[in-house]
């Protein structure tokens, strides 16, 4: 274990290097504690011509142990209405389930978490998130409701939360 455990540090040391050799616009990313490179905080700037645009939402990345082989968790620590977001904040998209077949049989294994995957890939799919719901199965029931049959309680909802995360940057 300690040997996967120091691979998988190792490799976020080198992805966090990476990332502030070469900003991505969209987000910034950095560790919420210089000692503990598993745990990541994240600033994702709401993306523009949405209905986030002018939000800065941080979000915590927890990544486990035998990372790359198995998926971070990511949650909004901003308050966030959005059909794949969970009430709680956790973040509710295909890569970051586990690898293989969906017990639940709604993905394809090529949609889930693969060791391809790194902190820029996952953080620019929530961005994608952000841009285009998927209401289908969604984390969040109330939520999803809104953007399908009450299009103005959605965006006001979510004009809240931008206006929210303006206030705590």
């Amino acid at each position: 274990m300690a040997g996967t455990a120091s691979q998988a540090s190792l490799l976020l040391q080198k992805q966090l290097k990476d990332l502030a050799k070469n900003p991505v616009d969209g987000f910034s990313a950095g560790l919420v504690d210089d000692s503990n490179v598993f745990e990541w905080q994240v600033t994702i700037i709401g993306p523009p011509d949405t209905l986030y645009d002018g939000g800065y939402f941080n979000a915590i990345m927890t990544f486990p142990q035998n990372y790359p082989n198995s998926p971070p968790s990511v949650r909004f620590t901003s308050e966030m209405w959005h059909p794949n977001v969970y009430p709680d904040g956790r973040v509710c998209i295909s890569i970051l389930h586990p690898p293989g077949e969906d017990p639940n049989g709604y993905e394809l294994a090529s949609e889930r978490w693969t060791p391809v995957h790194t902190v820029e890939s996952i953080v620019l799919s929530i961005i994608s998130m952000l841009s285009s719901p998927n209401d289908e199965s969604p984390a969040n029931i109330e939520a999803a409701k809104d953007w399908r049959e009450r299009r103005d309680d959605f965006k006001k909802k979510v004009r809240a939360c931008v206006r929210k995360s303006q206030e705590m940057f």
